[in-house]
């Protein structure tokens, strides 16, 4: 017994050996995988008149399409609970090739079924959201992605993004792999999922939009994928030097930088929304149109408030533009936009100073890394505190979708192509 005993220990310590080398060359493997996050949308309550009735997310399928910006040769998604209450069963969730943004078809063949630590079923915590497993998925840059999940019950509140300008499909039962999905209700909002990323080259990185409604593309063309981050993206892919370049447009309808509007103050969603993206290297901020208009919305009020809210914006981009480059990523500043002639906003000659004081301090070195000026893009000419009527979409504060392209022409790739001297020393000091 003895004998056979120590033949036993001597056959099973080798096969324990190969088993941990091969898990720890696995685990190696994984970690070298270089994600980069190709499509993101930013996550908020939706408001009444934009939530689902419970009643429709009962033993539901819900298909919804996004447009990515760079390829990659395996992708994860990433469902959220951000503003749940209690955990999220998501029973089933796919993956596949839609035929087109406007359809609920699939292109047959291309559907796979998402893991989650290794099983079909994810529970998300309240306030949390969650990566999938990778799953070997090659998909082309400016591509259209299906991903469909399947609820057996409804949340007790629900996270989505209002303002997809993107159509999503709904029907009841499980119907995750169906090719169609012929008869679905249509909702032109996004729910319960915050992002896609891919498995991409090293030098591959993202740039992060962060904006409120003019980034998040108001008045721009509901499935047609031509908001100013959107026509970004697609001039990335015409050089070889930014070729690697995703974009992620975290643009929320109606967001302010110091108070919460629809959805978080841009304070607030700052680490959720730029630093935990994957591998992201560049951000442009587009913000602050928001909080100057409401301040005045229903009448002008003392110039100490004013002087005060304009202390205020710029402390917030100081704010944001110290946590990037604590993260090791380059900050761009936008400037604001003309919007006098608003019928939302109608702002007064003293909300134009300070919109104007703002931009000054945008422009001006040791701020941001870069700036991108938007306001020069695109002001009238003969009345430069308004939209240029050709790129205007008619409410004075929304660029038209011709208005879009021109924001994303006028941005300069070679932002891109070397770091500043003051992003690549926080990083090293990191």
């Amino acid at each position: 017994m003895m004998e056979i005993s120590h033949r036993v220990k001597s056959i099973a310590f080798p096969v324990a050996g190969v088993l941990a080398l091969t898990l720890v060359t696995a685990n190696r493997a994984r970690a070298q995988t270089h994600w980069v996050g190709s499509w993101t949308a930013s996550q908020q309550i939706p408001e009444p008149g934009n939530a689902l009735p419970p009643a429709n997310l009962q033993n539901a399928t819900l298909r919804q399409i996004v447009h990515l910006s760079t390829g990659g040769r395996e992708l994860r998604v990433c469902l959220s609970n951000r503003f749940g209450t209690a955990p999220l069963v998501f029973a089933a969730v796919h993956i596949a090739e839609p035929v087109s943004p406007a359809s609920p078809k699939i292109v047959p063949g291309s559907d796979h079924a998402l893991t989650f630590s290794g099983v079909s079923e994810a529970t998300v915590p309240a306030g949390a959201d969650y990566v999938s497993d990778p799953v070997e998925f090659p998909a082309a840059p400016l591509s259209n992605l299906a991903i469909t999940i399947y609820l057996e019950t409804p949340p007790a509140r629900q996270t989505g993004h209002p303002g997809s300008r993107s159509t999503s499909y709904l029907v009841h039962g499980n119907h995750v792999s169906d090719a169609d999905l012929p008869d679905a209700k249509t909702v032109e909002h996004w729910y319960f999922i915050a992002g896609v990323d891919v498995a991409a080259a090293e030098n591959a990185a993202a740039i992060v939009t962060l904006g409120d409604s003019i980034t998040d593309g108001h008045a721009s063309t509901t499935n047609g994928n031509d908001r100013w981050p959107d026509v970004l993206a697609r001039r990335l892919q015409t050089s070889p030097d930014t070729r690697g370049l995703a974009v992620l447009n975290v643009g929320t309808g109606g967001n302010r930088l110091l108070v919460d509007g629809l959805g978080p103050n841009a304070l607030a969603r700052f680490d959720a929304d730029v630093l935990a993206q994957s591998g992201v290297r560049y951000l442009i901020v587009l913000e602050g149109v928001n909080d100057l208009g409401m301040m005045t919305r229903e009448g002008d009020v003392p110039q100490a408030q004013h002087e005060a809210m304009v202390r205020e914006i710029e402390a917030a981009y100081e704010q944001m533009i110290a946590s990037a480059h604590s993260h090791g990523i380059e900050a761009i500043g936008g400037t604001i936009t003309p919007f006098v002639g608003s019928a939302f906003y109608h702002p007064g000659p003293n909300t134009e100073s300070d919109r104007e004081a703002i931009n000054r301090w945008i422009r001006a070195p040791g701020h941001f890394d870069a700036v991108i000026d938007f306001d020069q893009v695109m002001r009238d000419p003969e009345r430069p505190d308004r939209l240029n009527p050709q790129l205007d979409c008619g409410d004075h504060l929304h660029p038209s979708p011709a208005g879009y392209a021109a924001m994303a022409d006028a941005i300069p790739l070679s932002l891109f192509t070397s770091r500043s001297q003051a992003a690549v020393a926080a990083h090293a000091t990191n």
